[in-house]
């Protein structure tokens, strides 16, 4: 198709926003529905570290409200430059706990034009089961989606019965993640000593949801496929593929056997500051929570055994879009009170 031909089709498909402002990142994807899912024609990320400071104040700072301002102009812009027909924009965990959340994003609102909605652990788990769920497809019958995020973890309990249909049956938001470890932790996150203190802390604060659920007793019969969607999966997946830049298309759906992931997490803590500044997966930004997202995924390797894990790029944004383009075909949405049986799609990825 000619250079203008794809412009004017571009211009002319109904486009869909979805925004994403967590406790590390602020994260935004516009993107196109096709027949089997979407195309995205436009993305930004930046770590914007919402919540740094928060364990310990209960409250956001000025400077990472500050930060976080800045980059949510950006992604106002960007809206600003496209006729977006719907657009989402939600907050997580950092403004779920800050005493001054609702007042951050009131100034927000009054400075970017950008409405936020603060949602609650369950519509978590849903938009992130949503989105993964093309990746459920297995003999397994269970599933246990984990998402390590900046502030809290959040994991959802799935049975997916013979026709592929996907229940929620448990979720749990563990107020553990990589920015709330990291400010506790330190420089002692690079010790073999720190590391395997934050690894320990991660399973006491995971054990009651294997508890409740006895997902344990599932793995040791093989009927749970383990899914992780965070920045600390893919990490060390590219690692494990060795890529010299990362790459979403090759990490992606990738299948990790626990091998090659406990490869890759021996290598990532060898590296050391320096290493892992330099690495072209991890970079100087994210230096100094890759060892604190590697803990907690240790405790998840060593709870749940499974064989292998499927590693997912994709998250709430992508839910998001999933429902909002849903929604304008007409469909009914789920009541939010009720076991949600998740529709299988399939994400068509291009570039901007």
């Amino acid at each position: 198709m000619p250079p203008h031909a794809l412009h004017a089709e571009r211009e002319s498909l109904p486009l869909y926003a979805a925004l994403d402002l967590g406790t590390n990142n602020c994260r935004l994807l516009v993107a196109a529905p096709t027949a089997h899912g979407f195309r995205v024609l436009d993305s930004f990320s930046r770590i914007v570290r919402l919540g740094e400071g928060l364990a310990t104040t209960g409250a956001l700072s000025p400077e990472a409200m500050d930060r976080a301002v800045a980059a949510l102009a950006v992604c106002a812009d960007k809206l600003g430059r496209r006729k977006v027909r719907r657009i989402r924009a939600v907050a997580t965990e950092a403004c779920r706990r800050a005493a001054n959340g609702a007042r951050f994003l009131a100034r927000v609102r009054e400075t970017t034009g950008l409405a936020f909605e603060v949602i609650g652990p369950r519509e978590e788990a849903e938009l992130a089961v949503e989105s993964c769920a093309p990746l459920l497809a297995g003999p397994e019958r269970r599933a246990l989606l984990f998402d390590i995020g900046g502030g809290s973890t959040e994991l959802a309990w799935l049975r997916i019965d013979g026709e592929g249909e996907i229940t929620l049956t448990g979720y749990a938001s563990v107020p553990l993640g990589v920015v709330t470890l990291a400010e506790r932790w330190r420089e002692a996150a690079f010790t073999a000593e720190g590391f395997e203190a934050m690894t320990i802390e991660a399973m006491a604060a995971l054990l009651p949801f294997d508890a409740v659920h006895c997902i344990s007793a599932e793995v040791a019969r093989g009927q749970v496929r383990l899914v992780g969607t965070s920045g600390t999966v893919t990490t060390l997946a590219g690692v494990s593929l060795g890529l010299a830049r990362y790459s979403r298309a090759m990490v992606d759906g990738r299948v990790l056997a626990v091998e090659a992931a406990d490869r890759a997490l021996a290598t990532v803590r060898e590296m050391g500051r320096e290493g892992l500044t330099r690495h072209p997966c991890i970079g100087p930004q994210r230096v100094d929570f890759v060892l604190p997202g590697c803990a907690v995924f240790a405790a998840i390797r060593r709870l749940w055994p499974v064989p292998a894990i499927v590693v997912a790029d994709r998250g709430l944004r992508e839910g998001i879009l999933l429902r909002l383009m849903r929604a304008d075909r007409g469909r009914i949405a789920r009541q939010p009170s009720r076991p949600v049986t998740i529709t299988r799609w399939s994400l068509e990825q291009g570039s901007v």
